[in-house]
């Protein structure tokens, strides 16, 4: 008989750690495009933003020190089909 994998304990985050938390200063090593190809044939490209960086003062059961990342993602969509895209819509004026 096997036992059942437990999942991991999550630890809730509170206003008081976040309070306490230490800023952390940090320097851009690498930054990758992730590229994801989808069914209708585009191509999207995301990139993930680290913005700021706080150690909290709580650990996670194996001793690693937890940390509370702010993130923004930024969104390219390419290679997008020609049939996808709308027509282009008549003037409705004309330039002078």
């Amino acid at each position: 008989m096997t036992v059942p994998a437990r999942a991991p304990r999550v630890q809730r985050i509170m206003q008081k750690d976040l309070q306490e938390a230490v800023n952390l200063d940090f320097t851009e090593e690498k930054e990758y495009w992730n590229s994801y190809k989808l069914s209708d044939k585009t191509t999207l490209k995301i990139k993930l933003i680290l913005q700021r960086v706080k150690r909290l003062k709580k650990w996670d059961t194996d001793g690693t020190p937890l940390y509370y990342v702010t993130t923004s993602n930024i969104v390219r969509v390419v290679n997008v089909p020609e049939e996808l895209k709308p027509k282009p819509k008549d003037r409705s004026f004309k330039p002078v």
